[in-house]
């Protein structure tokens, strides 16, 4: 079984490598963009399933997962969030994703959903998708925030900076900046760092 696994959070992603080579019969290739894990679809495809990041550079929501599923028809491709909520999940479902993977998922749920989708089959975990009805309690920080306001924070999370984060979001540094401000008095922080940490508390990334 040959899988590609594209984050942008290396530590994370070394790890979900790991679990898979433990099982001895899964070949995994990485990368750390969207660009960069359709040049390896390209170069090392096909594979047996593609599980792209949410929130990785250049995904841009749900819209990097309708690029990758057109890129190359035959592949299954995967959704993986640790920020994406369950309509986002259904959303991914419904135009064709190969499933929906939590980053909360325990090492062998995780190994088992990869083998299941490989399979030709669509995953997603009961729990996740019915804990929204039951709680009805999004993450107060989040709600206080704009979609790309979320986007610009988990830049800051990674530590990077506007310029870095422009280059992202397909976006003019001097709007980042804006953001920036904007977010910071929503949330209460006065810098780079507090928002990190205030986002992190929260577990928002």
């Amino acid at each position: 079984m040959n899988i590609l696994i594209a984050d942008d959070h290396d530590l994370l992603r070394d790890t979900l490598v790991m679990f898979l080579k433990e099982e001895g019969s899964i070949e995994t290739v990485t990368a750390s963009d969207l660009d960069g894990a359709l040049n390896k679809v390209n170069s090392e495809g096909p594979f047996d399933l593609i599980i792209l990041d949410y929130g990785m550079p250049g995904m841009s929501g749900l819209t990097g997962l309708k690029k990758a599923l057109t890129h190359d028809v035959e592949q299954r491709v995967a959704l993986m969030s640790g920020i994406a909520n369950r309509s986002v999940a259904e959303e991914a479902l419904a135009i064709g994703a190969a499933g929906f993977i939590p980053k909360t998922l325990s090492a062998k749920s995780f190994v088992n959903a990869v083998r299941f989708m490989a399979m030709g089959e669509q995953y997603a975990p009961i729990d996740f998708m019915t804990a929204e009805d039951e709680a009805a309690a999004p993450n107060p920080l989040a709600e206080k925030l704009s979609r790309r306001e979320l986007q610009v924070l988990e830049g800051l999370s990674k530590g990077k900076s506007n310029k870095e984060i422009a280059r992202d979001l397909d976006l003019q540094e001097p709007t980042i900046k804006l953001h920036v401000k904007t977010l910071y008095r929503k949330i209460g922080a006065g810098n780079r760092t507090q928002a990190a940490l205030i986002a992190k508390d929260e577990g928002l990334f």
